[in-house]
């Protein structure tokens, strides 16, 4: 991690992005975890647990690092503490993407046939809306250089309105898994409880990437 000693000596930037693409590789993994919860296959759910660990201890290290060397002279007070919020809710997305591997794990959960094409229509979606969230952050570097010009707050802004969209969308499809779900409550009995924590856990990971959005919206406007 030498190289982020260096980066962040000069600008929290480039670790802010690097740790959000660690962060949204967290959640990129939950749609194989998802289909191998579809094949009932516990080795690759084992897998992809094990990666997911991996790539939330490589995004913590990475905020430990952000944290404790941010420059206070980089930025103003205020933006000080909207940049560390950012990260905060960076980090909730691998934090998310790694409860859900383990709570699939330590359950040994396989995906009934009606929730498999609901949750899986889900998760692409979610996975999506992380990926657009990991575009915006990518432009911070630009929104800096160009002192929050017209023009790149315009582009971010554009940005932000595909991911409150795709958000919304999560939001539906959310709401058809959760039905499909509680159809099937009798049958799955306790487990139904276990179920809606897993797709509630992957539709908030949509959410969370609006709110880093929103968070960078605030920085733009101070």
């Amino acid at each position: 991690m030498a190289w982020i000693d260096k980066l962040v000596g000069r600008s929290p930037i480039g670790p802010m992005q690097k740790h959000m693409h660690v962060a949204v590789l967290c959640a990129r993994e939950v749609v194989p975890l998802v289909e191998a919860m579809v094949a009932g296959d516990d080795d690759a759910i084992r897998e992809r647990r094990a990666e997911i660990d991996r790539l939330e201890h490589e995004a913590d290290q990475i905020k430990h690092e952000i944290r404790s060397h941010m420059p206070r002279r980089f930025l103003m007070a205020t933006d000080r503490r909207t940049m560390l919020e950012i990260l905060a809710g960076q980090d909730a997305i691998a934090d998310v993407s790694q409860d859900i591997a383990e709570l699939v794990d330590q359950r040994g959960m396989h995906l009934p046939e009606g929730l498999q094409e609901p949750v899986l229509v889900l998760t692409k979606r979610v996975v999506t809306a992380c990926e657009q969230g990991q575009r915006i952050i990518d432009e911070l570097d630009e929104l800096v250089e160009t002192g929050f010009g017209d023009s790149e707050v315009a582009r971010v802004e554009e940005m932000m309105s595909e991911l409150g969209r795709l958000e919304s969308e999560t939001d539906a499809d959310f709401d058809r898994a959760a039905r499909a779900l509680f159809a099937m409550e009798e049958d799955l009995g306790v487990a139904t409880f276990f179920w809606y924590q897993i797709i509630l856990w992957i539709s908030n990971l949509a959410d969370i990437s609006e709110r880093v959005g929103n968070r960078l919206r605030l920085l733009m406007a101070t």
